[in-house]
């Protein structure tokens, strides 16, 4: 079993006039034979892979016998880069080189917030790949639908004059640095406008009082998803996180049912 402890390292090239980078990953596989279906973790907008529910899913899956790969973005975490120059591209370029590289089998990915979006975007990259997603808080474009058409016209002049906006944050010290870079480029990405061509099974878990993604987002995507096979679980007092011991729970539930079903 590979040390959950120590991340290894994945080369990336050269992006964008910068040198390469390498990610950070953590890998649990407890000698998980051939065929089984693995997880991907794909977490939220400047969090990393070892947090509260990031660690909750690799404890179970060591315990079931499931490997999981865990990453950071570019920027994140353990990883190498530079926050300013990173786009929804480049961590879409992220996700699909960690899941080439280091996932094992079919595949179920575990989005968090942005790694919602992520992880729609790489089934959408790789659907022979990938046979279902269980979505976190899921926030598809949500640098046009949750920053850009948010944003007061004082916050977009910013933006369009100096090319950063340092937003205050809720869940760190420190301002989000907010790109005008990360909010053009994230519009070559974006998905709600149109019918998303995915056909797996997609698991949502929502927290109605989420201040960050409003309930009604993943509605948006359950409409908007080709897939028959969607469920959405409204938590009425959940916040962004979903991190208490029942959210947790929730998780591993949602996780471990779908796995049932597809392995059916």
């Amino acid at each position: 079993m590979t040390d959950t402890a120590t991340p290894r390292k994945l080369a990336r090239p050269p992006h964008d006039g910068s040198a390469g980078e390498e990610l950070a990953c953590l890998i649990d596989a407890p000698g998980m034979p051939a065929g089984p279906t693995g997880l991907t973790w794909l977490g939220g907008f400047k969090s990393d892979m070892t947090g509260t529910k990031a660690e909750a899913l690799a404890a179970w899956a060591r315990g079931a016998g499931r490997h999981l790969l865990r990453f950071d973005y570019y920027a994140h975490g353990h990883s190498s880069g530079d926050f300013r120059k990173a786009t929804i591209g480049r961590w879409r370029e992220d996700a699909l080189a960690a899941i080439d590289a280091l996932a094992e089998g079919p595949q179920i990915l575990v989005g968090s917030s942005m790694g919602g979006w992520m992880a729609l975007l790489a089934a959408l990259a790789r659907p022979e790949r990938v046979k279902g997603l269980v979505l976190i808080a899921p926030a598809p474009d949500f640098t046009e639908e949750l920053m850009w058409k948010g944003f007061s016209e004082e916050i977009r002049q910013t933006l369009t004059r100096d090319g950063i906006y340092r937003e205050p944050s809720g869940y760190s010290d420190e301002p989000y640095e907010i790109t005008m870079k990360l909010i053009e480029e994230g519009r070559n990405h974006l998905i709600l406008g149109k019918p998303i061509p995915l056909i797996c099974p997609v698991r949502v878990l929502q927290g109605m009082t989420d201040p960050d993604v409003p309930w009604g987002h993943a509605m948006r995507l359950a409409d908007a998803l080709a897939s028959e096979d969607v469920t959405i679980n409204l938590s009425k007092s959940g916040d962004h996180r979903l991190s208490t011991p029942e959210d947790i729970a929730r998780l591993v539930h949602t996780v471990e049912t779908l796995l049932g079903e597809i392995e059916a």
